[in-house]
């Protein structure tokens, strides 16, 4: 047998050390949405679907605080693999301000007009009524979202990774126990049903903000400048934007655009929307395995780029591409092992236990696409500041296809509800060719890091 040289073992201690907790960190995101679904669903299935629904809402909100710490990921890996503190600094606060106002924003939506945001996604007054209850408690965890992303991503990328993990499960963890005791009525409490799906989501993110707090006190860790929050950035704010805006347009692409899936077969019925509820859930804890390996991807050749070892970076770029095509085809294994599971698991009408099968089999397909494309795209390409391309990925895979195929077979042909969720998957198996050529082009392989005065 060929012993593993030194370097190929640094390699894979590096990113087990750094995939690992970012994929649990994602998978315990996912189990509070899980864990939602499944204690709603044994309750009612109209309480479970409008609760699917609601979320798209904090869903698009993700996608806006997602670009601003995408962003702070990309320059904050290679400052730090440069060993500039206090660049990491103002780029923290650089992020705290840009959240800040996103989260006031769709706080202000969910609590002045949460029955218009429920009429995006569906036509059903009664799970209108169900949503925009929710909506307008899980409105006040939406301005707390974006604060701990920000001490979560300074932790990632500063070898933090294990507080960051741990905090995000504890947060989890609290909010999975208060769904239980607050969902069905527990330790004498009355059943709040949806609203107490609500009520435990803010809870969780205040645990979640604290322990952000308390533990990033520590001598080693990151912290902002609150006396110089409101500070211009000057050149660094320059570089911030050009990176987080093309974010921004890929994540406004990706996120409207996976919203508009769920409108779209949302309007198709109850069932159609209550299986789409069950297989979102599904991809979701799927995904956790690429979405830790892509953070992990951004982070370690970022780190080399910063660092200015540029091959070292280009070699760790494309062994991670293609661990992603391993990765991608497990988890279409994994996806086809469980749908007998997961179809006997929630309580569902027979038509949409029927539809349910039906996406599980198209979304294992689609699993090879969604895990090459995070790893390659929002980690190698973006971990080297090569942001642009995902946009226009997006504008002609997603909006030019996928999209206007979905609503023209939803609304216009009255396709069956399948061929409409298969259109939704079409975007990222597609653009697949046009993704391996981008990386070949190795644009991606520079460094972003400036030299800054007094620093």
């Amino acid at each position: 047998m060929r012993k593993t040289d030194p370097e190929t073992r640094q390699f894979y201690r590096k990113l087990s050390s750094l995939a690992l907790p970012i994929a649990l960190q994602s998978l315990m995101l996912a189990a509070v949405a899980a864990g939602d679904a499944l204690m709603l669903g044994r309750i009612a299935q109209a309480e479970m679907t409008a609760v699917s629904l609601a979320t798209q809402v904090q869903f698009v909100q993700n996608m806006f605080i997602m670009a601003v710490t995408g962003a702070g990921s990309i320059l904050g890996a290679q400052y730090y693999g440069k060993g500039d503190r206090g660049t990491l600094r103002d780029l923290f606060n650089l992020m705290l301000r840009s959240t800040g106002m996103l989260s006031l924003l769709f706080f202000l939506a969910c609590e002045g007009v949460p029955d218009l945001l429920m009429r995006i996604f569906t036509h059903e007054d009664e799970l209108i009524r169900i949503g925009a209850a929710y909506l307008r408690i899980a409105g006040w965890s939406y301005l707390l979202t974006g604060v701990s992303q920000c001490y979560l991503t300074m932790m990632k990328v500063s070898d933090h990774v294990r507080s960051s993990a741990i905090i995000s499960s504890a947060a989890v963890v609290s909010n999975i126990v208060l769904n239980a005791i607050l969902i069905f009525g527990l330790l004498g409490l009355p059943a709040m049903n949806a609203r107490g799906a609500a009520a435990a989501t803010t809870l969780a993110r205040v645990i979640e903000l604290a322990l952000c707090v308390i533990i990033s006190r520590r001598e080693t860790y990151i912290r902002p400048d609150w006396r110089h929050l409101l500070r211009g950035a000057g050149q660094l704010a320059r570089d911030f934007w050009r990176q987080c805006l093309p974010l921004l347009g890929g994540g406004l692409f990706w996120g409207v655009g996976f919203t508009s899936y769920t409108a779209i077969i949302g309007h198709m019925g109850a069932d159609a929307a209550a299986a789409n509820s069950v297989a979102a859930v599904v991809r979701d804890l799927i995904c956790c395995v690429c979405n830790g390996i892509g953070s992990a991807a951004g982070i370690m050749v970022g780190n080399e780029l910063g660092a200015g070892r540029l091959e070292r970076g280009k070699a760790y770029g494309i062994r991670l591409r293609n661990i992603s095509w391993v990765v991608g085809f497990a988890s279409t294994a994994v996806v086809l092992l469980l749908t007998p599971l997961v179809v006997r698991m929630v309580l569902l009408t027979d038509a949409a236990r029927e539809i349910l099968t039906g996406m599980m089999i198209i979304m294992a397909v689609y699993m090879i696409g969604r895990c090459v494309n995070t790893v390659t795209i929002n980690g190698v390409l973006d971990g080297g500041g090569d942001t642009v391309f995902d946009v226009y990925s997006l504008a002609v895979c997603m909006w030019g296809l996928a999209i206007p195929l979905a609503l023209l077979g939803a609304f216009v042909f009255h396709w069956p509800v399948l061929a409409v969720y298969a259109c939704t998957c079409l975007d990222e198996v597609g653009k697949i060719p046009w993704v391996m050529i981008r990386f070949r082009k190795y644009k991606w392989v520079q460094d972003l890091t400036r030299t800054r005065e007094g620093r």
